[in-house]
């Protein structure tokens, strides 16, 4: 075969692996989102249980990328620590080592089986999580057939001329290899890609040992510079993370680089094989790695808050960024880029009451009276986001619009109003529920904390569908928002019926917190049903929108 060809093989086989990869982490984020943000939320209790969460939570995505996000988001909005969240994406970094070693494992029988079962459920079933799941089993079956593409790109360079001289330059370059699987993991932006694709040219052959322990210590060090790269546009409370990890990954990286260079690892212990012994290597640096760190994070976090020190514009906004306004006074006199404008201020707004809300449940279990303080600062911004967009459309109202342009405009500024009152009943109603948990020193029943996180986790789903709606005006995206409405209805509805039989049952904690527990899941509601009102002018529309809900008189 010629060498092009062959070069040709290997890159779709690599493409096919990195999609792969990113069908199975947005199939557990779709289907299973609010149990991952749930076990973050407990993770964020301690530093033992935040690296044993983001272990769980990086098997669950297969990336601890997308740990290392989430904890950047949640430290952005004040109520994740850092030594906190650097436990938590210390233990991803393992969680996602273990998942490279069980997709190391010879499962090519399996293939068929997946590709089957994942298509069935994603085409042919209905609901959205078990859709989500196929998509999630499809992914793993594409991981698995991709390896044996791979496999079986490589074999005709196998006994060329050219390898052999390029792995022997690299076995004798520890620092070069090294430097080219740090490149290689943050190109592709999967660490568990690359992992799979050195230990894969590793078992065939292709890389000898003294090579692939660079390269994988290389992609180890890579794995840590992509959340780093991604959080780079962040406050400094959310960089911090990646940052300290980044830290802690590359002293560990070239520590070992070093012994490897000198006296050399045992590799050939942790298997017969090149391929499963590198793949052991991983874990079991990534083990060392947080059982060698987690006794430090409480300095790293200081030597980070150093480095990236609060700016003054966070500390006056009570530690949140305040993004720059989207409104462009530039094309007022222009309708369609105007309404544009506003269309990004919205999404803004939107992502302001969504800082608001995420920490919600944090701060009605165990929050200070400091952090609620923080989190109600931004109802300030959101107000003033409110008041920027009714005036910027009211202005734009008084040029010359088409109908269809002057219906967008009012569409925009009801929707404004909708997320400001969805801010109002964060500040006013949950989190003077939260002052009154710290004043009285009161606890939720489990059964009664589970319900309400479960209306939470289900209310952050719908607001990120909202927020979507609103960019895209998808149509079939209206319509499950509006289905998620009902939903709500019925989990709050569920939720009421079985506190009030926890109150006859006589459980304490339901008797203490009986007005707080039903006020929480009635403002859950209520900001659900706000946000749900995006999808009504474009189910209108299209006339999948009852004008009401009363039966006809005859």
């Amino acid at each position: 075969m010629h060498f092009s060809l062959v070069l040709l093989h290997l890159a779709g086989a690599t493409m096919l692996l990195l999609f792969a990869v990113h069908m199975v982490r947005t199939g557990m984020e779709r289907a299973h989102g609010a149990a991952l943000k749930r076990l973050l939320g407990e993770a964020r209790r301690g530093r033992v249980k935040a690296a044993a969460g983001g272990m769980s939570m990086a098997v669950m995505l297969q990336s601890s990328t997308a740990v290392a996000m989430l904890c950047c988001g949640f430290a952005a909005s004040g109520v994740l620590s850092l030594p906190v969240g650097l436990s938590l994406l210390l233990g991803a970094d393992l969680g996602s080592a273990l998942v490279v070693r069980v997709l190391s494992f010879d499962l090519g029988w399996l293939v068929p089986a997946f590709l089957f079962a994942g298509g069935v459920m994603h085409l042919k079933l209905r609901g959205q999580k078990v859709r989500e799941t196929g998509r999630m089993v499809l992914g793993v079956g594409f991981i698995l057939l991709s390896l044996k593409l791979i496999g079986e790109a490589t074999h005709p360079i196998r006994d060329g001329a050219l390898l052999p001289s390029l792995s022997s330059y690299l076995a004798d370059d520890y620092l070069t290899a090294f430097l080219i699987g740090a490149l290689f993991t943050w190109i592709v932006h999967s660490s568990v890609a690359a992992v799979l694709m050195i230990a894969a040219f590793a078992g065939q052959g292709l890389v000898p040992l003294e090579a692939g322990v660079p390269l994988l210590l290389g992609a180890n060090l890579g794995s840590g510079l992509i959340a780093f790269w991604l959080s780079r546009g962040m406050p400094p409370e959310a960089r911090r993370i990646p940052v300290s990890n980044l830290l802690f990954r590359l002293a560990g990286a070239i520590a070992a680089l070093v012994v490897a260079g000198t006296i050399g690892l045992p590799v050939g212990l942790l298997g017969a094989d090149h391929g499963v012994a590198l793949v052991n290597l991983h874990v079991a640096f990534n083990a060392c790695l947080l059982c060698l760190c987690f006794p430090f994070t409480g300095a790293m976090s200081r030597l980070t808050q150093a480095l990236l020190p609060d700016a003054a514009s966070d500390k006056d906004d009570g530690g949140f960024a305040r993004p720059a306004s989207a409104l462009d006074r530039a094309v007022i006199g222009s309708p369609r880029l105007a309404l544009a404008s506003a269309t990004r201020e919205l999404l803004r707004m939107g992502e302001l009451v969504e800082i608001m809300v995420r920490p919600a449940m944090e701060l009605l279990a165990t929050g200070a009276r400091e952090d609620i303080a923080r989190v109600r600062k931004v109802d300030e911004e959101v107000n003033r986001a409110h008041n920027d967009i009714k005036l910027y459309l009211a202005e734009v109202n008084r040029g010359s619009m088409t109908g269809e342009e002057a219906r967008r405009g009012i569409e925009l500024t009801d929707f404004a109003i909708n997320l400001e009152h969805a801010g109002d009943i964060v500040a006013k109603t949950l989190l003077a529920l939260a002052d009154e948990r710290v004043a009285r020193n009161l606890r939720f029943s489990r059964e009664g904390w589970a319900e309400l996180t479960e209306l939470h986790g289900r209310l952050m789903e719908n607001m990120h569908l909202a927020l979507n709606v609103l960019v895209s005006n998808d149509l079939p995206s209206a319509r499950q928002l509006v289905v998620e409405k009902q939903r709500m209805r019925e989990l709050e509805r569920r939720s009421h019926d079985r506190h009030l039989m926890r109150l006859r049952s006589g459980t304490p904690e339901s008797v203490e917190t009986s007005d707080m527990h039903l006020e929480v899941a009635r403002a859950l509601k209520e900001i659900n049903s706000l946000l749900v009102t995006v999808a009504y002018p474009l189910l209108t529309e299209s006339g999948d929108l009852l004008q009401s809900r009363l039966a006809h008189a005859d």
